[in-house]
């Protein structure tokens, strides 16, 4: 699939699962939907923090697509699933937020690193969360993101678990993708910044480390939401973790 019939598929309700692995080639994002006076201070946190959080697009107020991301591109209808947050908490998870759009709104899409797995899986590593069909292992870290209004949090990471030599390897590629996360935030030691139990992610499923094997960590785009639960926003949508929006924009590494 591309990514067009990817988003028509989550549209038509036939797709509500993870999207890693779907329409290789073609980039992925997280998305942000909040109030128009939180934007600024949330773009400034974006800034502050590229990492976890780089900007590929924004709508403009009330407006819920993004021109160019993909031409027939809707963010209330074309992810698999949206997690919905009243006063910090999450309240439910939904397939469609059509009846939730307000003209106040402001979205921002952010890379996911859902992008640069087939530039790995392409240059022979495997990924353990695709070969299982599952979700990618993410977690809270004792890493403070950058402040910026009443944004602030722990840097949330995915993990995918690789042998030594892929792991160098990893680095190398991913480090091409800056608008998908980068290079890793870290290789091995899970507790050094701050992961208690690695068999038990935060988000996501579990993937198993092998003898032999190294946890490597990338930021990760769930960490707004950890963000806006601290900001205790009256109103915000954001993705479903795994559950991206995939758009028409073709992967280049620089």
């Amino acid at each position: 699939m591309n990514g067009r019939e990817v988003r028509l598929a989550a549209r038509a309700g036939t797709l509500s699962g993870v999207t890693a692995g779907l329409a290789p080639g073609f980039v992925q994002g997280n998305l942000v939907i909040l109030p128009n006076d939180y934007a600024p201070d949330f773009a400034r946190f974006c800034e502050l923090n590229p990492k976890p959080c780089p900007i590929i697009g924004v709508t403009e107020r009330g407006v819920p697509n993004v021109p160019t991301l993909g031409a027939d591109l809707d963010l209330r209808t074309d992810l698999p699933r949206y997690r919905v947050w009243h006063n910090g908490k999450l309240a439910e998870e939904v397939n469609d937020i059509s009846h939730l759009w307000r003209e106040d709104l402001v979205g921002f899409v952010l890379g996911c690193s859902f992008t640069f797995e087939d530039a790995l899986t392409a240059a022979g590593i495997m990924l353990k969360h695709l070969t299982a069909k599952a979700n990618v292992a993410m977690y809270r870290t004792n890493i403070a993101c950058e402040p910026a209004g009443p944004f602030a949090g722990p840097l949330v990471v995915s993990m995918r678990p690789l042998a030594a030599g892929d792991a160098q390897r990893a680095i190398a590629i991913t480090a091409r993708f800056p608008e998908a996360h980068g290079a890793p935030v870290h290789v091995g030691n899970p507790k050094e910044i701050g992961i208690s139990n690695i068999s038990s992610p935060d988000y996501g499923d579990p993937a198993p480390i092998a003898a032999g094997e190294l946890p490597v960590f990338w930021a990760c785009g769930v960490t707004p939401q950890a963000a806006i639960s601290n900001a205790r926003l009256p109103f915000a949508v954001t993705h479903a973790p795994g559950c991206m929006l995939v758009t028409d924009l073709t992967v280049h590494a620089r």
